[in-house]
């Protein structure tokens, strides 16, 4: 700013004054001397207030590393005690030029459709709501990229609370990835029969060995139509937002960083704090703690 300039070069020099610098730099003299008596002049109440809001957005911004845009901080705000105005803390994150991470569009194909293995029905029909939680998860399949190579990444999500059940990663994507993360959401969510696992129709989803163990575990299969990803937007919409807020910004060096990334992010941000706009802006584990709270009480 041309009068914090001013301020700070004037009597630098002995002909330095603020006069001849306002006249140099063109600005105002009388718009400088008034400049210095409103700095001069305590902040008033609303003034204060504005100003405080201002750092405490800030600093939850640099907390959650940019991953937060205005609806979550604002909602951040309110449940740390500081009540304000939504459409105030967009405001005021623009006039600080804090924008939250946003999306990379660049995409590897992973699906790959063309196989004889049958193709299970749509039941999901994308109505990606359940009622309660082990009713219908979701699966999906991407890529993170490495200085070692690909890294793959199968994740199991229940549509419920939107949590992240399960997860598996590996350097190839053959059907025992699907199967392994599969395994580990089986014995951590002992569901009943009757569950819904919806993918796509990928040959990894469609294979001998993840029918089998969904077979064994009384699970009911289902697929999105053929090559359209709406019919699996869930899925799709966490690894997008995966990349976008954990690995877009730094190249993990090997497999085991980009592991280690991975688990941080869904096991340590995700599903235990990050506010999720569908549950009403809690996380996925607060959800479902609140929902097992009203079915005891």
């Amino acid at each position: 700013m041309k009068f914090a300039f001013v301020k700070q070069y004037a009597g630098s020099a002995a002909d330095w004054t603020a006069t001849t610098i306002c006249r140099v730099i063109d600005v105002s003299r009388n718009g400088y001397y008034g400049w210095l008596r409103a700095k001069a002049r305590p902040l008033s109440d609303r003034r204060l207030r504005i100003a405080t809001l201002a750092r405490s957005i800030e600093s939850i911004f640099l907390e959650f590393k940019a991953r937060y845009g205005a609806p979550r901080i604002h909602e951040e705000l309110m449940a740390r005690g500081e009540h304000c105005n939504r459409k105030t803390v967009a405001r005021l994150m623009q006039r600080m030029n804090l924008v939250a991470k946003g999306k990379k569009k660049f995409r590897v194909r992973t699906t790959d459709s063309n196989h004889d293995h049958p193709i299970a029905p749509d039941l999901v029909q994308r109505d990606f709501t359940a009622a309660a939680p082990n009713q219908v998860w979701v699966t999906d399949l991407t890529y993170v990229a490495t200085h070692e190579g690909w890294l793959y990444s199968v994740v199991i999500i229940d549509l419920f609370s939107r949590r992240v059940v399960a997860h598996a990663e590996a350097d190839h994507m053959r059907a025992e990835l699907v199967v392994q993360a599969l395994r580990k959401a089986i014995r951590q969510r002992t569901p009943g029969p009757g569950l819904i696992l919806h993918s796509d129709r990928g040959v990894q989803f469609a294979s001998d060995a993840v029918r089998q163990v969904c077979s064994d575990a009384g699970i009911r299969r289902s697929m999105s139509g053929k090559g359209d990803c709406y019919d699996n937007a869930v899925a799709e919409s966490f690894f997008s937002r995966m990349k976008t807020e954990e690995l877009n910004d730094h190249l993990p060096a090997n497999h085991s960083e980009a592991k280690l990334m991975i688990f941080e992010f869904i096991d340590g941000f995700y599903n235990t704090i990050r506010r999720h706009s569908f549950l009403g802006y809690v996380s996925p584990d607060h959800f479902e703690r609140l929902h097992h709270a009203k079915l005891a009480s």
